[in-house]
């Protein structure tokens, strides 16, 4: 039987503890865990904004944390590209995403290679947007 590999997409950006608890949490999920890390533009694409910190950067942060078996830098918005390259049965996401237009077309699109979503607890009192803003009023 294969190992069971998990996959947990991010931009990882300022790294703070909602993002160690999706590792921690996805780690428990899965054999060999895989980290996606969202390439500059593909944020800038989806969210408008540029992260602080540069793609080879955040592989270097996330690898180095010895939680991920693996990293890989995103370079679309299709989770099928990364599924082709990563082979992954699950990938995770937070909460904020279960019961939303992109939450179900994300289950729709890797169910059809047979992979799955799994939700976890979002940390809502962290992330990065609202670390952007204290540094921008600083």
């Amino acid at each position: 039987m294969s190992p069971l590999v998990g996959y947990v997409p991010g931009v990882y950006d300022l790294f703070h503890i909602g993002h160690l608890n999706a590792l921690r949490q996805a780690r428990e999920l899965c054999d060999v865990l895989v980290a996606g890390v969202v390439s500059d533009e593909v944020c800038e694409q989806v969210k408008g904004l540029r992260p602080f910190v540069p793609l080879e950067e955040r592989l270097a942060i996330v690898d180095a944390i010895g939680i991920v078996d693996a990293t890989y830098a995103e370079l679309t918005t299709d989770k099928l590209d990364a599924w082709r390259e990563v082979g992954f049965h699950r990938v995770f996401k937070g909460d904020d995403w279960r019961d939303t237009a992109r939450g179900r077309e994300l289950e729709l699109k890797v169910g059809i290679v047979g992979a799955e979503v799994v939700y976890f607890p979002y940390t809502a009192h962290t992330s990065s947007t609202q670390l952007r803003r204290v540094i921008a009023a600083s």
